[in-house]
């Protein structure tokens, strides 16, 4: 669905939603920044918001910095923002409002739901998260929850954060070794099962160039030469156990 086919959609449906609920219990339009790199998505986003009643967008960015900038200028109640963008990208930005600017709430609007988009925005501080195929209502009620101290993630979002809580913990999930992250624990815990680089990235629903990513920061922190390498140091930190000896 393109952003115009959105707002012509919510513009039929204005009967009823938390957009109109503002309006009608007087109370006063949810100011909004809108942050995105590519300037047709963001004029889009801006004018689909923009026909909306319950929503006043005050100001748009093109990427984390002119973001930051623009929260502590203009102090809106949330902040619609992409991840993926140069300069500083949208978990960083959401992390320097959060920190700097408590009354500004961070609702993620981009196109990925992998996990290591969704987590550190998250962690950053963002309280909603939704993906650019959400409609015109839909953005708007996560503004609302949030304002309201709620969550505003969209279902697709909320499934995931189920299915992750309810994935076991790696094996050696204790603190990682030379500063790794927990992903990066992931990782080579899955090579020193003998997985390849597109094995892990389905196992981890990630892309195979982000598993190289983590690959390669993590042979760098350990200071580790090769896959060979990597098994034999995951065996030594007890991150795996090696076959036919027991784990005490």
């Amino acid at each position: 669905m393109t952003w115009n086919e959105g707002a012509a959609r919510t513009t039929g449906e204005r009967g009823e939603g938390p957009e109109v609920a503002r309006a009608e219990e007087g109370r006063p339009p949810a100011r909004v920044i809108v942050v995105d790199d590519q300037t047709v998505v963001r004029e889009g986003i801006v004018m689909l918001l923009g026909l909306l009643p319950g929503i006043e967008v005050i100001g748009s960015a093109g990427d984390g910095e002119e973001a930051v900038r623009l929260v502590g200028e203009l102090a809106p109640d949330v902040v619609l923002m992409d991840l993926r963008m140069p300069r500083c990208d949208g978990a960083e930005a959401t992390r320097r409002i959060r920190a700097r600017y408590p009354g500004t709430q961070v609702v993620v609007l981009t196109t990925y739901a992998d996990d290591d988009s969704l987590f550190p925005a998250l962690k950053a501080g963002a309280r909603g998260y939704l993906t650019k195929d959400a409609g015109g209502e839909e953005i708007v009620r996560a503004v609302e929850n949030v304002l309201s101290g709620d969550a505003g993630l969209s279902p697709r979002i909320q499934r995931r954060l189920l299915e992750r809580l309810s994935e076991p913990e790696p094996v050696g999930a204790g603190e990682p070794p030379d500063g790794l992250t927990a992903r990066e624990t992931e990782v080579l815990v899955l090579i020193a099962e003998g997985m390849s680089n597109h094995e892990i990235a389905r196992a981890l629903h990630v892309s195979t160039a982000t598993v190289k990513t983590h690959i390669n920061n993590l042979f760098a922190k350990a200071g580790l030469k090769d896959r060979a390498q990597a098994v034999r140091y995951a065996y030594d930190h007890g991150l795996v156990t090696p076959p036919g000896r027991a784990r005490t």
